[in-house]
């Protein structure tokens, strides 16, 4: 047997074979759009942690919209956010009130479009309203934005803006951001956002062991590969029901078994399991765990290992102790890692890891 090509995908933004766990956040989103303008889920901001599949659910909710023959405008934050939306937007690049055209560099682009910051919000605005009424009736626009959370004040006060008047209006619109859980306090909490508060908030958080244990079954199951029960048990207890380690696990032990040159030839079975967890830790510990260390300060990551000792939640004054430092001292630290949501309060005087596989991972490093 030729082993069949692996269906997991654990690539950024990839949408995987099945979108476990979400369900409830696509029939929300689908029945906002059905239920027209108005609907508090067209509106929507979905938070969570780096790897809980942000960007794939917006992937997924433009699939929802372009069923219903809407245009999709997907953006991720950065400098010029709002400034690019206008562009994109607009029916008719270049013909957009107060622009400027910066000149391409030795004539190789068209160059780019920006805008007075004061015009910013009423322009994108006119460029959604030219852009629906283009579109003609029963047609609608669903604007995304990943990585809100590096966003500039002032784009998502335009956005913000243009977003509240053109669902006053009742237009067929629909806005989705999409960020870690600082957007909750950053953004949010901004007095000229105030409007994004009425937007329907959905929290990605780990899946339930007993979804991803069925999501693993059918997609192998789906593929024509069996598995046994031991070996698909020790896979899912491997991925804590984190959705990127669900997709690294099942993705590793795959390749594991396609690799195998003796046992089974169309079986994953324990060692493959076994094999692949092991690749899948080492491969989440590269992609997300040491970039957060690496840009930490020595006595913030002294801090965090101070943390890794202990299985579950911290006591504060615990983690100083073991740091050799007072509890003020320790605190600065402590309050710099909830700042960057690397760390979370679960209750007074404990914190946790918001990271997940962070404590592994720095205890790995020990090793």
């Amino acid at each position: 047997m030729v082993f069949p090509a692996n269906p997991f995908k654990p690539t950024a933004g990839v949408m995987p074979p099945v979108l476990i766990g979400r369900e409830s956040i696509s029939a929300d989103f689908s029945e906002g759009l059905d239920d027209g303008p108005g609907a508090p889920d067209r509106l929507m901001l979905i938070t969570g942690p780096r790897g809980s599949g942000n960007t794939v659910m917006l992937t997924e909710l433009g699939l929802l919209a372009k069923k219903r023959h809407w245009i999709v405008i997907d953006e991720t934050a950065s400098a010029g956010l709002c400034d690019r939306l206008i562009a994109r937007i607009a029916p008719q690049a270049g013909r957009v009130a107060d622009a400027t055209l910066k000149p391409a560099f030795m004539g190789l682009s068209l160059g780019e479009l920006t805008f007075t910051p004061a015009m910013r919000p009423s322009t994108l605005r006119d460029a959604i309203a030219a852009r629906l009424h283009s579109l003609g009736k029963g047609k609608g626009l669903l604007v995304t934005i990943d990585e809100t959370q590096d966003a500039s004040l002032e784009d998502m006060t335009a956005i913000a803006t243009a977003a509240q008047h053109m669902l006053r209006e009742n237009a067929e619109v629909a806005f989705v951001f999409a960020g870690l859980p600082s957007l909750t306090s950053d953004l949010l909490n901004a007095k000229v956002l105030t409007f994004l508060r009425r937007a329907s908030i959905k929290e990605l958080g780990d899946v339930s062991l007993a979804d991803v244990r069925l999501a693993l079954a059918r997609t192998i199951l789906h593929a024509g590969v069996s598995i046994d029960d031991p070996a698909l048990d020790a896979a899912t207890k491997a991925t804590g029901g984190y959705p990127y380690m669900i997709q690294l696990v099942g993705y590793h032990m795959w390749r594991q078994a396609r690799r195998r040159t003796e046992g089974p030839a169309d079986t994953i079975t324990i060692d493959d399991v076994r094999s692949g967890v092991e690749q899948a830790r080492a491969r989440l510990g590269e992609g997300v765990c040491a970039p957060v260390v690496k840009r930490l300060s020595d006595r913030s990551v002294d801090y965090l290992r101070a943390m890794a000792q202990d299985d579950g939640p911290s006591v504060t004054s615990e983690v100083a102790k073991r740091m050799h430092e007072s509890m003020n001292y320790a605190n600065i630290y402590r309050q710099r890692l909830l700042d960057e949501h690397i760390i979370a309060a679960v209750s007074r005087g404990k914190v946790d890891f918001a990271i997940p596989f962070l404590r592994e991972y720095l205890r790995s490093m020990g090793e």
